[in-house]
């Protein structure tokens, strides 16, 4: 028998033993295994009778967010594509939360970290980054982060694990324990246990790809709404798809939101999207912090908008029925900034108005305005 044959399935792809790939896809199956499910959190609104909101706390992963399912599903996909090995360098291109749990899996495995980041990422983000050992490389530009992630990976032999194109293939969207599943497996106890929608936001678009194509391949008959601030490119391109980039993306709301349309993003999964504000996303971010006695992050706080512009039309209509939506990340990753009132100030953001209705929506269940 050839030298080469006799080597068949000792080696992966060149890049590393078959041993050493076998112990990492093990190591991170194991930090799984530890890991119980997040929680699913009833939000009871008494002046909605027949309309049940509620958070998928996702902030309770190891890492504080959302982010902990994605980055292990990169990881794993870039295993088992022979992307990686022992001495390989990751990269990623990220406003931050991707970033964090992506560095704690390359220090799981022993592996060089670099997040390519804008300098606007919030300063909690970056100390989480570097708190798993992971190097923070900051730009000006958050347009350019994707050619300089891949430049870092050229010049240091890397790679390139991309959220941004891996996202939607990277993710077992029939199950396997994905973020859909496990919302509609706690959901099954609860009086309407088929939600009337569920509301991601999208940053990758890898979650709301997920969560369509989930909802579609079980037949249910939940749709599936994405809510995106005011100044992103993606609801643009749901409305007309020849809109790809915009010259960038003006809101303040870290982790949704992009300048160009990505590949990852599926928008024929989707039923419905909501434009939010960043002053409606920023009060809700703190009405809904207040009502669960845990903070959030300005994306949950887009999330809830759109959540409660969706219950005001239900109310309308007379509908009943749930309204399940994600509990992003944690509000200690914005202490500096969107639950900051001089950074608000700053930045000429007036939260006043949009948390006046919230609170009479909460309150009195007077629906919000239409948008």
């Amino acid at each position: 028998m050839p030298e080469s044959s006799r080597l068949v399935g000792k080696e992966v792809s060149g890049c590393c033993s078959q041993a050493w790939l076998h112990e990492a896809i093990g190591i991170i199956e194991a930090d799984f295994n530890r890991s119980a499910d997040t929680h699913l959190i009833r939000i009871d609104l008494p002046k909605t009778p027949g309309i049940t909101l509620y958070l998928k706390d996702e902030s309770s992963h190891p890492t504080g967010s959302l982010k902990h399912r994605l980055a292990r599903s990169l990881f794993l996909y870039a295993l088992c594509n022979g992307k990686v090995g022992p001495s390989t360098t990751i990269v990623e291109a990220s406003s931050g939360s991707t970033a964090v749990s992506e560095a704690y899996f390359a220090r799981l495995l022993k592996l060089r970290f670099v997040a390519v980041m804008p300098k606007s990422t919030s300063r909690e983000k970056i100390a989480a980054i570097e708190f798993y050992g992971g190097e923070c490389h900051l730009v000006d530009n958050p347009a350019s982060v994707y050619d300089e992630a891949q430049r870092l990976a050229d010049e240091t032999g890397g790679f390139y694990i991309d959220q941004f194109t891996y996202a939607e293939r990277a993710t077992d969207w029939r199950g396997n324990n994905n973020i859909a599943e496990s919302i509609f497996s706690q959901m099954a106890q609860e009086p309407d246990p088929i939600p009337t929608w569920i509301v991601s936001g999208a940053g990758t678009g890898g979650t709301s790809a997920t969560l369509g194509r989930y909802v579609r391949y079980k037949r249910h008959a939940t749709r599936l709404c994405v809510a995106d601030p005011e100044g992103s490119v993606f609801h643009r391109h749901y409305v007309d798809r020849s809109i790809k980039r915009i010259e960038r993306c003006t809101s303040v709301i870290e982790g949704i939101g992009r300048p160009r349309v990505e590949p990852s993003f599926v928008p024929e999964v989707i039923d419905r999207m909501v434009v939010v504000p960043d002053a409606a996303s920023l009060a809700a971010q703190r009405v809904i912090s207040r009502i669960i006695g845990k903070s959030c992050g300005g994306s949950t706080g887009t999330n809830i908008w759109a959540c409660l512009q969706l219950m005001s039309e239900m109310i309308r209509s007379g509908q009943k029925g749930s309204v399940v939506t994600l509990l992003c990340d944690h509000g200690d990753r914005y202490r500096s900034t969107t639950l900051n009132d001089a950074w608000l100030s700053e930045k000429g953001i007036d939260i006043s108005q949009p948390t006046k209705l919230l609170e009479d929506f909460i309150a009195n269940g007077t629906p919000l305005p239409t948008s």
